[in-house]
């Protein structure tokens, strides 16, 4: 039983790739007792409510009967109940298929929330509010409530109703328009970066939110938006526009690039020495550039960067990246190798860090990321699969009829 004396049932075999089967009971974890009543869809919500449930939160996801989350069915080539990108955003969470138009099925609801600690939602701004469920309905039902919303560009504003989502996050927060080099045509940043950020900030806030909770006895509500999160990824070029009014770009740093190799390509990242040129240019076996002038000082590295970079290109075309790394290190240059992310699943670092979940039902293997956070007495684990679209709903409607029953005036 969790701390709120709510059942919690052990849910399939589940375990870390490498390690013995051993997924931590709910309440050993941190998050134990915590109900969170799961709106979200797609990624930033459900990216902030898997972590929750990774660290022992009661996570019932709330979906809509016959159709379920987007990204059950969004992306191919695995459509349907075990999509993987569903899978990888709906770990130790348990789905409730309801019709929100159905009366009892929002009397449903409304009991769950009555009992829960934390409803989180990354609706558009109002959507939640027509279907009654808004913070203030929210607060009369359960006044110790954490409401926790995420949008694309904040609940009031000029853009406060534009639907949101990652790209148009990254086009308008000026994150798109950032580029290694001004040649370069603008491009979509491939990873869900704006997603990833303020899913993790909506953890952040909530956790927050159960602390002051805890002081005062209050609920409150607990917002952010994908265009906040981008803004605030920019914090170091931003101070630099709003106080010098200058433009900071790290990856145009003139003895920062990625160069082609014979077989691959590595990242240079020449700082944090006295003088890095001279060390790129030992590891590189050619004579120092730094005591020439046009690459004497950084202000004229970077006037000549495009002049600079040929010379280092054509230079690493010459060997393996495996040879160049080698060569690169033993100046403690920091550098390393440009891979697929195949590849980067596959390395025994990966393997070492424990960041993949491996688990099987008996009708499908999973493998997913874990979390990439790392406590020394809450190790995640899969305590539960990603849910069959409402494979619950039974389960928690009988708690919420017990509730009810146990507390007739509720």
């Amino acid at each position: 039983m969790s701390a709120k004396g709510r059942p919690e049932r052990e849910h399939r075999s589940a375990q870390r790739e490498g390690t013995p089967m051993n997924a931590p009971q709910p309440n050993d974890l941190p998050l134990s007792g915590i109900r969170i009543i799961d709106f979200t869809q797609v990624m930033l919500g459900p990216v902030c409510t898997q972590m929750l449930g990774d660290y022992g939160a009661d996570v019932i996801k709330i979906e809509r009967k016959g159709a379920g989350d987007l990204s059950r069915t969004t992306f191919e080539p695995v459509a349907g109940h075990d999509n993987p990108v569903f899978c990888s955003l709906n770990r130790n969470k348990r789905s409730v298929a309801l019709d929100l138009k159905h009366p009892d099925h929002l009397a449903a609801v409304r009991a769950l929330i009555a009992d829960a600690d934390v409803v989180v939602n990354n609706f558009r701004a109002g959507v939640m509010e027509r279907i009654g469920l808004g913070y203030d309905d929210c607060r009369r039902l359960n006044p110790r409530i954490i409401y926790a919303v995420g949008t694309g560009f904040g609940e009031t504003g000029p853009y406060a109703h534009k639907g949101g989502q990652d790209v148009l996050a990254q086009a308008m927060s000026g994150v798109m328009a950032r580029r290694a080099d001004e040649a370069l045509p603008l491009s979509i940043y491939p990873t869900t970066f704006a997603d990833y950020s303020a899913g993790m900030h909506l953890v952040q806030g909530i956790l927050l939110a159960l602390l002051q909770r805890a002081r005062t006895g209050a609920g409150l509500k607990v917002s952010v938006a994908l265009y906040n999160s981008m803004l605030a990824a920019q914090m170091q070029e931003a101070a630099m526009a709003l106080m010098a009014d200058s433009d900071l770009n790290w990856a145009a740093m003139p003895l920062t690039g990625v160069f082609e190799t014979r077989d691959g390509a590595v990242v240079v990242v020449g700082a944090f020495k006295e003088n890095p040129l001279r060390a790129i240019c030992i590891a590189l076996e050619i004579p120092d550039l730094s005591t020439e002038p046009r690459f004497a000082t950084l202000s004229e590295q970077i006037r000549n960067k495009r002049e600079l970079h040929a010379v280092f290109r054509e230079r690493y075309r010459t060997d393996t990246t495996a040879h160049w790394l080698s060569r690169l290190e033993a100046q403690d240059l920091l550098c390393a190798p440009v891979r697929n992310l195949r590849e980067a699943l596959a390395d025994p670092q990966t393997a070492h860090n424990e960041m993949v979940l491996h688990s099987d039902d008996g009708e499908q293997s999973m493998r997913l990321v874990g979390s990439p956070i790392r406590m020394s007495n809450a190790p995640v684990g899969m305590r539960r699969t990603p849910p069959r679209l409402g494979e619950h709903t039974e389960e928690v409607l009988a708690e919420v009829r017990a509730t009810v029953t146990a507390n007739p005036g509720r």
